[in-house]
């Protein structure tokens, strides 16, 4: 199974919270923390990691904390994932050339080259900004379903009674 660990995912999230702020605002790490539910003994490992990346700079002090290196635009899925877990593989046959004696040959091997290939440009083309813009059209999205769970009952009951009515 193709998967992520933990620890790029809590990457992505620090990058994603420090995308929806000001630029340039500085965030103490343990607001990003408490907000992206990340445990402050993975936190730090994880910001020193980014940092050391390019990925965020980081404050120390009183007054300190991180903010991204980079415009939100400029940082794609693929770059913070690859980051963390190396380049992305589906098979070892692509991940160890020459090892498999069907290489040349197999038609297997074409495929999880070309769907590696397809994965790796499609999280090239998701940036913090668009997922930061995707994020705000489900909290409204999420914000317009709950007010219309909000209408009282007596309207709904009225509703009903009105519709059932003949004409």
């Amino acid at each position: 199974m193709l998967r992520i660990n933990r620890q790029t995912d809590y990457a992505v999230r620090v990058i994603l919270s420090l995308s929806k702020k000001a630029k340039g605002s500085r965030v103490p790490t343990s607001e990003i923390g408490r907000e992206m539910l990340i445990p402050p003994s993975l936190l730090q490992r994880i910001v020193a990691e980014l940092a050391g990346g390019g990925f965020i700079h980081t404050q120390a002090g009183r007054d300190g904390g991180i903010t991204l290196a980079h415009e939100p635009r400029q940082i794609t899925l693929l770059q913070v994932v690859e980051h963390f877990e190396g380049e992305l593989y589906l098979s070892d046959c692509i991940l160890k050339p020459g090892e498999c004696p069907f290489e040349k040959k197999c038609p297997v091997h074409c495929q999880w080259v070309r769907l590696k290939n397809l994965l790796r440009e499609e999280m090239s083309r998701i940036t913090f900004q668009q997922l930061v813009e995707e994020g705000q059209l489900i909290e409204s999205n999420l914000t317009v379903n709950a007010s219309s769970a909000l209408i009282p009952d007596s309207v709904t009951s009225d509703l009903l009674l009105t519709s059932n009515v003949p004409a």
